[in-house]
């Protein structure tokens, strides 16, 4: 049994077509949980609950972590360290193996490329959760109390990556004939992670037994392309001039005023302001796996 806590996004959708080719037992779970594949098993539970999380790992092999929380800092706060928990507690419980899904905002702003190797120094509200709650789980599985690992990803973009960034200012605009937006610095270097590659390389880390008790990155590629890099070939791809709007940071911070989300995205912004390397030569290494060119990963995102 592979059992996915935090069911409907797209990483567990990406993930659940993957470990259909391996796995015949797969588990979704939230509170509203929904089959990817047909022979799918779900589960309604609320991660906050250490009981029903509990119930939920029963008879797992394999336990993914891939659940999204309200894009709020206080509700991170609060919500990550206990449904962090209750995950670990659950795992050790039944003898299951954890695999965490986790970004990059523990790492802080980094001058350079961002590997396995690159210590947290968070420098923000969400970074210093993000950074707490991996270190919860380091903990357990330096002191070999639960196998497990951390698997981490760039931003991502992919087809049907509804909550990624490229899909609302870039790609869902084109389509509609409008021109795509931008934020930040667009002359910055931005890696982005493909999302059915992210998919892919956790079913295959999940089958290794070498895999657990490190820090992965995602297969992720390594060209340098800036913002306006990234619009001007979805352009291309769409048929379209190269045209582009940048957002001011004044006035992003005079739009959070009224709308919440970018209220929250104001704390991340140096993402998007400084170059963003994601390096993943050690999973490329290790088990042969190459990501998407952005050519064809932004094509089959248009596409969809």
């Amino acid at each position: 049994m592979h059992t996915i806590l935090g069911a409907n996004g797209v990483i567990a959708r990406e993930l659940s077509h993957a470990l259909a080719a391996h796995a015949s037992d797969i588990r979704q779970v939230s509170r509203n949980p929904r089959k990817v594949n047909l022979t799918d098993e779900t589960f309604v539970a609320d991660l906050l609950d250490a009981q029903a999380t509990a119930n939920a790992v029963a008879g797992s092999q394999v336990v993914y972590l891939v659940a999204g929380l309200q894009y709020n800092a206080s509700v991170w706060q609060v919500q990550w360290p206990r449904v962090m928990r209750n995950a670990i507690d659950a795992c050790k419980q039944h003898g299951a193996r954890l695999m965490f899904f986790d970004n990059v905002y523990a790492y802080g702003r980094v001058d350079g490329v961002m590997t396995e190797e690159t210590p947290f120094n968070p420098i923000s509200r969400k970074g210093e959760v993000r950074a707490r709650i991996a270190t919860m789980l380091l903990d357990e599985m330096r002191s070999g109390n639960l196998q497990a690992m951390i698997v981490r990803s760039a931003d991502f973009y992919g087809p049907g990556a509804i909550q990624s960034f490229p899909h609302a200012t870039v790609f869902e605009r084109l389509k509609a004939g409008k021109t795509p937006q931008w934020i930040g610095n667009p002359d910055a270097v931005h890696t982005f992670t493909y999302t059915p590659d992210a998919g892919r390389a956790v079913a295959e880390l999940a089958r290794s037994a070498e895999a657990y008790g490190q820090t992965w990155h995602l297969p992720t590629t390594r060209e340098p392309l800036t913002g306006a890099d990234f619009v001007r070939l979805a352009c291309d791809l769409s048929g379209r001039p190269f045209k582009m709007q940048v957002a001011p940071r004044w006035m992003l911070k005079l739009m959070g005023l009224f709308m919440p989300v970018l209220r929250e995205n104001d704390e991340m912004m140096y993402q998007f302001e400084y170059d963003y390397r994601f390096d993943s030569s050690k999973i490329e290494s290790a088990l042969g796996l190459q990501p998407t060119p952005y050519r064809q990963g932004i094509s089959e995102s248009l596409a969809k």
